[in-house]
């Protein structure tokens, strides 16, 4: 018996002439007979969820390590905040949220361990053999490193879904071929051959919004670990006019609010104010560009999930206070040199010795590889490592290593 899930409204719902229909999807790279209960999207959503990548984002590093404290926020903490913000903008520009859930659960997979001191070390080891990169590396997972199925590698997850994995930044090329930000990554490139992702156009809106979610969410929330872990305190947040307003007007409500609720209470409003911020300049836009599908919307000359440009300069204020007083507070940098080297170390290891990575799949049949096979394979190991997986796979191999808390 066959069901229409479209007349009963199976992962259906009102949507935007210009929003993704995942019942007119580009389809998977292997071909797949479709759900019964579940949309195209839904299933990318749900298969993300259960990969062995969404599950190690528990045990990664967002700013603070993992020891610190049981209160910081994690990269899946932080990546199920995403979500939550990109499904409240996708619902009221009337797009597809399951895609843009699925982009914003996905955008973070390929991050190595130990945050952005993680990837920059990995990069710096790999440079040789084509060097590091977390959006190349997520989509490599899902479409290569992932083992679940029974009749490919990764989860063969739509063409929308790695559209808005790769560019949800933008486009990664210009019309000439030129990369907008550097070299496009060659693991990308390669997948372009079987599988062309047009990287030289913008993505659909759904990926937008899961971008500028991002922004959002670490925005606030590294403000509120920085207050819980005393590098930021309330008085350094007056440096930012729109963070002070806030403050102001939380202190007039509640005058005797204690520490801990008076943080949330500006959290809360500086995540309704971005996200109101860019409902307003997306309703804007589309207005003028009066998109009739989502073709028009990859064929813009600009985003349309942005910031104003005043909450733009208030975003740049954010970033500058948080680089000053958090990223590089001395006993921040103390620890990502240490984390640095354990995994510089790791990785000269595995180099010299690659059966020590006793659990990776290909360790048997590593003869014949070249050194940037080698490299590259290596390079996945240790981007799939959680924090605590590397700092136990140090102290296995080495007689010291470095203190992180």
């Amino acid at each position: 018996m066959s069901v229409d899930t479209r007349i009963l409204g199976f992962g259906s719902g009102e949507r935007a002439i210009f929003a993704s229909d995942p019942w007119q999807s580009r389809g998977r790279l292997v071909p797949e007979n479709s759900s019964l209960t579940r949309s195209e999207f839904q299933r990318d959503r749900d298969r993300i969820v259960h990969t062995t990548a969404f599950r190690r984002l528990k045990h990664k590093t967002q700013v603070f390590i993992g020891v610190d404290g049981d209160h910081y926020r994690t990269r899946l903490t932080h990546t199920i905040e995403v979500a939550q913000i990109a499904r409240a903008l996708a619902r009221a520009l009337k797009i597809d949220e399951d895609l843009a859930e699925g982009v914003a659960l996905v955008h973070d997979f390929g991050h190595t361990p130990f945050g952005h001191t993680g990837e920059d070390a990995l990069h710096e080891v790999l440079l040789p053999y084509g060097g590091f990169d977390h959006n190349a590396q997520s989509l490599r997972i899902v479409t290569k490193l992932e083992r679940r199925y029974a009749e490919f590698d990764g989860i063969n997850l739509t063409w929308e879904s790695l559209e808005g994995l790769v560019k949800h930044n933008g486009p990664l090329m210009d019309r000439s071929g030129a990369g907008t930000r550097g070299p496009v990554p060659q693991p990308i490139l390669d997948y372009c051959e079987i599988n062309d992702l047009e990287l030289a156009s913008f993505a659909s809106l759904e990926a937008q919004v899961a971008a500028i979610a991002d922004d959002i969410a670490y925005n606030t929330h590294d403000i509120d670990d920085g207050l819980r872990s005393g590098y930021l305190t309330f008085d350094m947040l007056e440096d930012v006019p729109f963070l002070a307003a806030m403050m102001r007007e939380v202190r007039a409500k509640y005058p005797s609010l204690e520490p801990a609720r008076f943080a949330n209470e500006i959290m809360r409003r500086q995540i309704t104010h971005m996200v109101e911020d860019v409902i307003g300049v997306a309703q804007r836009r589309l207005g003028d560009l009066k998109p009739q599908s989502v073709l028009d919307i990859r064929a813009a000359d600009h985003a349309i999930a942005t910031f104003s440009e005043e909450m733009a300069e208030t975003d740049k204020s954010i970033k500058k206070l948080l680089f000053s007083r958090i990223y590089r507070h001395p006993e921040i940098m103390r620890i990502r040199a240490g984390a640095a080297q354990i995994v510089t170390d790791l990785f000269g290891a595995y180099m010299q010795d690659p059966s020590e990575m006793q659990s990776h799949y290909w360790v048997s049949h590593i003869a014949g590889l070249s050194e940037a096979a080698r490299a590259r394979h290596v390079g996945d190991y240790l981007a799939g490592m959680t924090d605590t997986y590397a700092v136990k796979a140090h102290m296995r191999l080495f007689d010291r290593t470095p203190d992180l808390r």
